[in-house]
């Protein structure tokens, strides 16, 4: 038993991409529209994925192109008018994710309720937005000191865009992660939203993260689901259940359907 069985209440959880269009402060945040039309969009594809069969909710900023690793007051600010807009609305449990402030996403997650964040809690890379550095024991502290101890912090252990610097393997990078920082899930990744995830690199993972659960981040679609939650705890998809599968596209009920249809069928083998 893990908190997934607590949260979701079924093994193998599904989570969706609840992707919000570009904010005020972004680069291509359009000016002409208004937050209404940011929150009537979110509506539109959280109700696509609650009736599509997801089990969970990611809400994230991933129209906020490129991404900062430190985020202005007004990202989370604005994130959290919509999720208050959205919460009659949010039917299973969800989470946030302020790309890529681990502060901002826990700050967020207190604010609104949410059961959990994903975010780059550990670790030093060089990535297309610049070094990136970590500080996960001032996060730890900062959770608590914001009264967020409920709240479950997904570590993204093989982030997008991005190279560890530390010269170590993926074994030795989760044992030392799970062993030092105690956290509540591992998420592993391809190079992209939406790009296929290594099935060798998630199972050196599940391999090495002891009772830790293991979440396929990135390039989950209705062909790779089975294999890929075949080894993994969990799946967070987003760009495969958008129209024709592209990133910048609506989200489409009938993909959703069709991967959760996929997930039922092994989920009745376990």
């Amino acid at each position: 038993m893990t908190w997934f069985d607590d949260v979701f209440e079924i093994k193998k959880p599904v989570i969706g991409m609840c992707h919000l269009q570009a904010l005020p402060g972004d680069s291509s945040y359009d000016k002409n529209g208004s937050i209404k039309k940011i929150v009537d969009l979110a509506r539109a594809d959280l109700e696509a994925l609650q009736e599509g069969g997801v089990d969970g909710v990611l809400i994230s900023n991933e129209f906020s192109l490129p991404y900062l690793t430190k985020t202005q007051p007004i990202t989370a600010i604005t994130m959290a008018r919509v999720i208050g807009e959205l919460a009659e609305s949010i039917k299973i449990p969800f989470g946030v994710n302020v790309l890529w402030d681990a502060t901002a996403s826990i700050d967020l997650a207190v604010a609104t309720g949410a059961k959990f964040v994903r975010e780059i809690f550990t670790g030093v890379y060089a990535s297309d937005f610049g070094m990136w550095n970590t500080n996960v024991g001032e996060v730890a502290r900062h959770r608590i000191a914001v009264s967020g101890e409920d709240v479950r912090l997904l570590f993204n252990i093989v982030p997008e865009a991005a190279s560890y610097l530390g010269g170590r393997t993926i074994e030795e990078i989760t044992k030392s992660t799970v062993f030092n920082c105690q956290p509540d899930g591992l998420c592993v990744s391809g190079l992209t939203a939406g790009s296929a995830t290594d099935s060798t690199v998630l199972s050196k993972v599940k391999q090495n993260a002891g009772s830790t659960p293991v979440v396929v981040n990135t390039g989950v679609n209705a062909e790779t689901a089975r294999e890929l939650l075949s080894i993994a705890d969990a799946a967070i998809v987003g760009t495969y259940f958008k129209f024709d599968g592209v990133f910048e596209n609506p989200t489409d009920k009938e993909r959703v359907a069709r991967l959760m249809q996929e997930v039922r069928q092994l989920r009745a083998t376990l």
